[in-house]
């Protein structure tokens, strides 16, 4: 997998929304995929790990075809984190697996045995040999992090930083794309250092003018 362009990715997370009480955490969060999509985000990662599968198939068959209709700048893509079970139901183009889930190896022996094989199968790492270890078992692409300081990835260590991310990026022939307090400030140190994209919650999720925010981060 050799990606054309600098990869935007929406990492979903219902439970940190700013939103109204009674509201419906689901259904907001829906809406919040099909404005990332329309904006022109490249990726969307439904990490919502405590909903029931049904409730998840549901969110990711939604997302799925929010990529259909609304997508302005060619499809996008729809993964799932950690439920390969889940993303092959919904027809998502791929699972992302953290530390704790299924070994990549066990999920491209998968991937080879369905005959999926546009089905993209990407993996967290938060080192060098995590990195390659990832690319050796076939992983199409690694979210690395954390980058820089954030609440979400507080619980995997302090801050890697730029030099680290440019270091994975040159251990590995797959793209590396960068997690972890990612910022309209920051996204562009990243893609200096190798980085084939970024990955963010709060950047896409919590911010008004997507579009903008697309355009920025996108501009050579």
């Amino acid at each position: 997998m050799t990606p054309d362009k600098f990869i935007l990715c929406y990492v979903t997370d219902r439970g940190s929304l700013d939103i109204a009480a009674g509201t419906d955490r689901e259904a907001d969060l829906a809406q919040r995929i099909r404005n990332a999509v329309c904006a022109g985000v490249h990726w969307v990662q439904i990490r919502e790990k405590d909903l029931p599968a049904r409730n998840l198939i549901d969110l990711t068959r939604s997302a799925i075809r929010a990529c259909n209709n609304l997508s302005t700048q060619g499809a996008a893509r729809i993964l799932v984190n950690d439920r390969c079970d889940v993303a092959w139901a919904a027809g998502a183009a791929g699972v992302h697996a953290g530390e704790k889930s299924l070994p990549v190896q066990v999920l491209i022996d998968a991937r080879r045995t369905s005959g999926l094989t546009n089905f993209l199968v990407g993996a967290s790492c938060h080192s060098v040999g995590g990195a390659i270890a990832a690319a050796e078992q076939g992983a199409d692409y690694l979210f690395f992090g954390p980058v820089f300081a954030t609440p979400s990835k507080a619980g995997f260590g302090p801050p890697q930083g730029l030099d680290k991310l440019a270091q994975v990026g040159g251990a590995v022939s797959i793209p590396v794309i960068a997690i972890g307090g990612i910022t309209l400030e920051n996204a562009r140190a990243c893609r200096e250092a190798g980085a084939a994209g970024i990955a963010a919650i709060r950047l896409f999720q919590q911010h008004g003018d997507l579009a903008k925010i697309v355009a920025s981060l996108t501009a050579k």
